[in-house]
């Protein structure tokens, strides 16, 4: 099974530390936990998972691979729309196309994790 995190952490240098812990257990193991997106803030996030991209993400999810039309249609938006997000959630890495050039999610699970901490 996929796995990808999406994760808001300010913290740039606790991340580094992460990313460093994780390469370092794929490399001794050979497995990967899964891929994990970090962002530095909520609207950082948002700025890249819209509204409309994350229903575009769930219905993937649920359909499977699909052409830009069907999905289009699917989602009740304009086709060209719906290509420009996707365009966007590929070069993001949350959606791919496969060898017939349909567009999928290539997850099987995809988790927000996400902290909010009082001030000291």
């Amino acid at each position: 099974m996929r796995k990808a995190t999406i994760r808001i952490r300010k913290d740039a240098k606790a991340v580094a530390r992460e990313m460093g812990r994780r390469f370092v257990k794929a490399w001794k193991s050979g497995k990967s936990d899964g891929d994990v997106f970090e962002f530095e803030s909520p609207s950082a996030l948002f700025k890249v998972l819209t509204p409309k991209r994350w229903e575009l993400v769930e219905r993937l999810q649920a359909t499977g691979p699909s052409s830009l039309r069907a999905l289009a249609r699917e989602l009740e938006r304009d086709v060209k729309r719906v290509h420009a997000d996707v365009a966007a959630l590929i070069d993001y890495g949350l959606v791919a196309r496969n060898e017939a050039g349909q567009v999928h999610v290539p997850y099987d699970l995809i988790r927000a994790d996400f902290d909010l901490r009082a001030a000291a």
